[in-house]
């Protein structure tokens, strides 16, 4: 392999939607920052085979919301 040319694989964290944070290793972010999950296979129905639960971080389906509300959704 050619030096210098492959990205940094180190450890991070994983919040799922649930709290729940696993250790996993990643070329994303830098060595031990924690990244943020939106839909994971505790949520999405794609695994859990029901409706998907809808888990509002930062207030983002609110915004949408009031952002349509004219619209009659």
């Amino acid at each position: 392999m050619k030096d210098g040319i492959h990205p940094d694989y180190h450890a991070i964290d994983v919040r799922l939607t649930d709290g729940t944070v696993v250790r996993m290793k990643s070329t994303w972010g830098k060595a031990g920052d924690t990244l943020a999950l939106d839909v994971d296979p505790a949520s999405h129905p794609a695994w859990t085979g029901g409706q998907q639960k809808l888990v509002d971080t930062g207030g983002r389906v609110s915004k949408f919301k009031n952002k349509y509300a004219g619209l009659g959704f």
